[in-house]
């Protein structure tokens, strides 16, 4: 019978554990992706120093927890969330059931097609639409439309699907940390129960270590009897902003040691991991790449990055991800 051989990288990370070496510093280069400069090099000596025992930011194994925001982070966000896109096109296949909405506002709207005058719909116009997109269902029932539509829709600029248009830096750090010993999760805006559906199949985060923003669910039965949760109007958890942190509490338990995020939404959550003390990073993409991605900042309705919060980041020591400079591709297929 012939002897499998180890691969190289086993072979490798054994003679490191063996001389006393941590994971973070037998790996050649664990970013490919990633230009050299200060954002990688930040990445790389945080992760050396917390998973080194004789240095003295050394951070347990059991401690060990890195967030990530999703949207504008991990993957596109502009022109609109991928999940409002899922809302807005579940409006066509809720009037075929509920025809009576096809002259109720702001369904009219969404269902005319004028991308100019959905634009415009107002924060409370979106909520009524989430409302009614995601919710009445059972959770199975949702789970197989949202893993179905993800399966066919596309993005309009890219023509790929969404769960394709994921920055391959990001997906490189998230590896990076979770072969040093962290575990790695989301902290997002999105719906929770949405980033669920894909979350380990795209970037290797079990749902169980998705936070999101979090609705009500009812128990019940279904006419054999079966025991069945239905998906409620009701908000348990916005988590933006605040909510991050308060989500991080109620959800993990631990102060993150590192948080990733690109926008105001997730100032809190750099803010409550720096307070913690000791070895911590915090980092922001910034887009500012209108080639190969999008350029916005202060402006924008979607993932603001205000000058607040650049002044901020410069002031606290944060990071700020140069999208055009730090990153030699943004997705696996360029």
């Amino acid at each position: 019978m012939k002897r499998k051989t180890a691969p190289l990288a086993t072979l490798l990370m054994a003679v490191a554990a063996m001389l006393g070496i941590s994971p973070a510093m037998a790996q050649t280069d664990p970013l490919p992706s990633w230009n050299d400069g200060p954002a990688k090099k930040a990445i790389i000596d945080f992760v050396q120093a917390t998973t080194d025992k004789s240095n003295p930011k050394f951070v347990p194994p059991e401690a060990r927890i890195a967030t990530f925001d999703q949207d504008g982070t991990t993957w596109v966000e502009q022109p609109m969330y991928t999940q409002v896109m899922y809302c807005l096109e579940r409006v066509a296949v809720l009037a075929r059931e509920k025809p009576e909405l096809k002259e109720v506002e702001p369904f009219k709207t969404v269902l005319s097609g004028n991308r100019e005058a959905m634009a415009k719909l107002s924060m409370k116009d979106l909520e009524k639409i989430l409302a009614a997109t995601l919710t009445g269902m059972t959770v199975e029932e949702f789970n197989a439309e949202v893993k179905k539509w993800l399966e066919t829709a596309k993005d309009p600029r890219w023509k790929r699907p969404y769960t394709e248009l994921v920055y391959q830096p990001m997906l490189e750090v998230m590896k990076f940390f979770r072969a040093n010993g962290y575990k790695t999760y989301f902290v997002t805006g999105g719906g929770q129960d949405f980033v669920r559906v894909y979350s380990e199949q795209v970037y290797g985060i079990p749902p169980e270590q998705v936070v999101g923003t979090a609705g009500g669910t009812k128990y019940g039965y279904d006419k054999s009897g079966k025991p069945i949760l239905t998906k409620e109007p009701k908000l348990l958890l916005n988590d933006d902003k605040a909510g991050k942190p308060e989500g991080i509490h109620l959800m993990i338990g631990r102060r993150p040691y590192a948080a990733f995020g690109n926008s105001i939404g997730d100032k809190q959550m750099l803010e409550y991991t720096q307070a913690g003390g000791g070895a911590r990073l915090m980092m922001l993409v910034h887009h500012d790449d209108g080639k190969r991605e999008y350029a916005y900042g202060p402006k924008s309705k979607v993932g603001t990055f205000t000058d607040a919060l650049m002044a901020q980041a410069k002031k606290n020591g944060w990071v700020v991800i140069s999208m055009k400079n730090d990153w030699k591709k943004i997705f696996a297929w360029e």
